[in-house]
């Protein structure tokens, strides 16, 4: 019950709010509360179809912020943004509050429903088996920070420290990017699959694994996971199957906690269409120099700014292209950002006691097929 709201579309919960500068492909929540600051939203789109989702819960007891980069089409990460909160709260529940282990639970269920689903739906669309999501969840509870992630989005801290009597901010990366084109996850790949000198292969200017996928760890891709996907006729008659021994990917996610300090002054979650275009220093700067409200959306656009720079264009320029064709110039873009202010007292001080909330992006930005699109999920997953 406490998640009902996270089920509905946005429209009913809140209401979409307006995109941003003329920017069509925009939508943005400037500043909402949780239970110990603020945050903001922002998430431009670059596909067809939007491939990021993202949402944020929040209870006087606990935050939980969740950024998932579909990829192959954006039914997983759909799917995890309907799944994995309601799994989280459920564990939590059953075992007593919070922890790494109700994390890791949840994950594996989110996991083990998609993998069901996909079997349901394979003899009507054998290519949801190779759909995917990265996965990147936050939580907040008793002062304690969790982060979990599969994939390559990316949760960094702002940290503010004192150097020769003036006050700066540090960039903390907290979690972990499970991509081949960093060479200790190639590494890592490799030493699983020691009888495959092909498991990662250097194609179209990037590191792949099996020249397919640059990340090593998701949900879904389930035919690159089950090797009996691959064998089967359905399957076979969709696309290439590639013969597997193994899985050569796995759902299993990279989890720190840390008790949260006073220096610690705000959390970047995003999806790696904002890595691409802004360091993690850069992002960093972005926020601690800038007002929070819309700040999320002031991050969105300076990494559209690079994106356009780095074209030989002006972003009023970039920020006309449809989606589709955008995607040549820049990926799905989604950013949330959590101030943490501990100098308001309690966790539970600013929200009243049954303020429960859940701010979702929209399933597509402004796009007429939103609702349907939103509606023929529900009745598949349910």
């Amino acid at each position: 019950m406490m998640l009902r709201s996270c089920y509905r579309p946005l429209e009913r919960c809140f209401g979409r709010v307006a995109g941003g500068g003329g920017d069509g492909l925009m939508w943005h929540a400037d500043l909402k509360q949780h239970a110990s600051g603020d945050y903001s939203i922002a998430v431009v789109q670059a596909n067809s179809n939007l491939e990021d989702q993202s949402q944020v819960f929040t209870s006087p007891s606990a935050t939980y912020v969740g950024v998932y980069d579909g990829h192959g089409g954006p039914e997983a990460s759909r799917f995890v943004n309907k799944h994995m909160f309601p799994f989280m709260h459920k564990f939590a529940k059953e075992h007593g509050g919070l922890s790494a282990d109700v994390i890791k639970k949840a994950f594996n269920a989110t996991e083990e429903e998609f993998c069901h689903l996909v079997k349901r739906s394979l003899p009507l669309k054998p290519q949801i088996a190779s759909v995917g999501s990265c996965c990147l969840v936050g939580a907040i509870s008793n002062d304690v920070l969790y982060v979990a992630n599969l994939g390559d989005s990316r949760a960094v801290l702002g940290r503010r420290v004192d150097e020769d009597k003036k006050k700066t901010v540090v960039a903390e990366r907290l979690s972990t990017d499970h991509n081949v084109a960093v060479e200790e996850v190639r590494k890592e790949v490799e030493a699983l699959h020691p009888d495959d000198s092909h498991i990662v292969v250097y194609t179209r200017g990037v590191w792949r694994i099996k020249g397919i996928i640059q990340v090593s760890r998701s949900i879904g891709d389930v035919y690159l996971k089950k090797p009996e996907f691959n064998r089967d006729p359905i399957y076979q008659q969709f696309g290439n199957p590639i013969p597997l021994k193994r899985p050569v990917m796995t759902a299993e996610p990279s989890i720190v906690f840390r008790k949260l300090r006073s220096e610690d002054l705000f959390l970047i979650f995003a999806s790696d269409g904002l890595w691409e275009q802004l360091t993690d220093e850069a992002a960093v700067e972005i926020v601690f120099k800038n007002p929070r409200a819309g700040i999320a959306k002031r991050l969105v656009r300076a990494a559209i700014q690079e994106a356009a720079k780095k074209r030989e264009m002006r972003y009023n320029d970039i920020k006309k292209i449809e989606k589709g064709i955008r995607r040549h110039f820049h990926d799905d873009i989604t950013v949330i950002v959590i101030y943490l202010d501990h100098q308001k007292g309690s966790s539970n001080g600013r929200l009243k006691n049954n303020a429960i909330g859940c701010t979702s992006a929209p399933v597509d930005i402004f796009s007429r097929d939103a609702d349907q699109a939103e509606a023929d999920m529900l009745q598949t997953i349910s």
